[in-house]
């Protein structure tokens, strides 16, 4: 399998890069700059088959977009001035992978829990609700540990929540995404390399197609 990591460093001055980036609409307007970068013609399900995940990060010197997929995205479908993008494979450190290896991880992710119907009942929940605080921190261990990690260390940072319509017209106006988010960084020994490798290639969670889910790891510097 091959796998692509990718770095897009946006010039904040490009009208381009300030609209997918600002407003509540950056998330609907990221998924579409991504799926730009890809060739046409890929279906209604063009996503989940290159596994296309990302997230935003913000650093020093700025946001930075981290964009993840099986086929390598081609810079020249983005806008000129855009900024910089940078391509890696991801092979290397996969093929890398073994048990007991300590990891640093980070994944933006939208930690829920869906009540059975007679606890929605009982409650007046909805179908799907969002967690936060501690609650949020035993969901992540959770899948953590669903992802063939072991964790040693996490932090959590509650990030704005997605609030934004599919679409400005028609029936994707009226269809609303909402989604949690919370960033989980830390460190971790890997238990069991198969279902990390999958869950890497997967995401974690919901709200894959508007920048939750990617889990990203790099060997620990000092192991725990």
């Amino acid at each position: 399998m091959n796998l692509w990591l990718t770095r897009i460093v946006p010039d904040p001055r490009h009208h381009a890069a300030r609209h997918d980036l600002t407003g509540s609409a950056s998330p609907v307007n990221l998924h579409r700059r991504v799926m730009s970068l890809f060739p046409d013609g890929l279906g209604s399900d063009a996503r989940a088959k290159l596994a296309v995940l990302f997230r935003v990060d913000d650093t020093p010197t700025g946001p930075h977009i981290l964009l993840q997929s099986t086929q390598e995205p081609d810079a020249g479908r983005l806008p000129d001035g855009y900024g910089t993008l940078l391509s890696r494979p991801l092979t290397p450190l996969l093929d890398a992978l073994r048990p007991g290896l300590t990891l640093r991880y980070r994944c933006v992710a939208s930690p829920v829990r869906k009540p059975g119907a007679t606890t929605r009942a009982a409650y007046n929940l909805p179908a799907v609700v969002a967690l936060t605080g501690a609650a949020a921190d035993e969901w992540w261990l959770r899948q953590a540990e669903a992802s063939g990690l072991h964790p040693l260390t996490h932090t959590a940072h509650l990030l704005d929540a997605i609030h934004a319509r599919r679409g400005p017209t028609g029936a994707a106006a009226q269809q609303r995404i909402r989604h949690t988010r919370t960033r989980f960084d830390g460190t971790a020994t890997i238990t069991d390399v198969d279902r990390l490798r999958t869950k890497i290639l997967e995401g974690i969670g919901r709200g894959k197609a508007y920048g939750c889910g990617l889990l990203s790891i790099a060997p620990a510097r000092n192991p725990a």
